[in-house]
């Protein structure tokens, strides 16, 4: 489905959403609270990774119910005081929705009875650069997000775009992907003839192919971030 539309006041000045992020994939995530201590884990290694997001062509956009004033005081903080693992002096720049009358958060269903009335579980929305959701993950207060699957997915999505192909449990950039893509079963089975190059078929239903790591990204990397790597 398109994604929502809304504006909003954010740490990085007002935005209008998904507009303003057009021809970008954008993760779209939300915590519950600032000066929380699973969350400035969660801050500090999006933060981090940044540069490896925007690679693949990718816009951090965070939201939580807390207003304007305790998000730019707790991202201080961040910076300022907290070491997590390797991480110090983290600075973060995407922008941090304002979100205290929860209108966004109720329109993305990010607020779950079950879990918090007054707090935003921790969602994640993958756009895509036609303000279209293409995944959504939901962890529970207590669980802070695997930021290697976020950044798997996103490689998984651009790749299933750019080669018409699937992604097989587990993929990482340079593995066997699927082809064709699962429902194509008539195709697939002419593959059990075909002799393309790098294509095995163990069986009518199940054929992959190589595809190195070089392709990809001569296929989906962000080549004005790439230069600067």
């Amino acid at each position: 489905d398109p994604a929502p539309p809304f504006t909003a006041v954010t740490t990085q000045g007002d935005i209008t959403f998904p507009a303003d992020f057009e021809g970008s994939w954008v993760i779209f995530f939300s915590h519950p609270a600032d000066f929380t201590p699973v969350c400035t884990t969660e801050f500090m290694t999006f933060a981090s990774m940044m540069d490896d997001f925007r690679l693949h062509n990718t816009e951090l956009v965070g939201l939580s119910v807390d207003g304007l004033c305790s998000h730019i005081a707790w991202l201080r903080t961040i910076q300022e005081k907290i070491t997590f693992r390797d991480m110090s002096n983290v600075e973060v720049t995407f922008p941090l929705i304002e979100d205290i009358t929860m209108e966004v958060a109720n329109k993305y269903g990010m607020i779950m009875p079950g879990e918090a009335d007054t707090q935003a579980v921790r969602a994640v929305f993958v756009i895509d650069p036609a303000g279209v959701i293409r995944t959504i993950l939901h962890y529970p207060l207590s669980l802070g997000r695997n930021f290697d699957e976020l950044l798997r997915i996103i490689q998984g999505l651009q790749v299933a775009a750019a080669f018409n192909v699937a992604c097989p449990a587990d993929w990482r950039p340079g593995e066997r992907v699927i082809v064709p893509p699962a429902g194509s079963c008539g195709t697939a089975k002419d593959r059990m003839d075909c002799h393309e190059d790098g294509v095995e078929c163990v069986d009518w239903f199940f054929c992959t192919k190589e595809l190195s790591e070089d392709d990809i990204k001569a296929a989906i990397h962000h080549p004005s971030v790439a230069a600067t790597r």
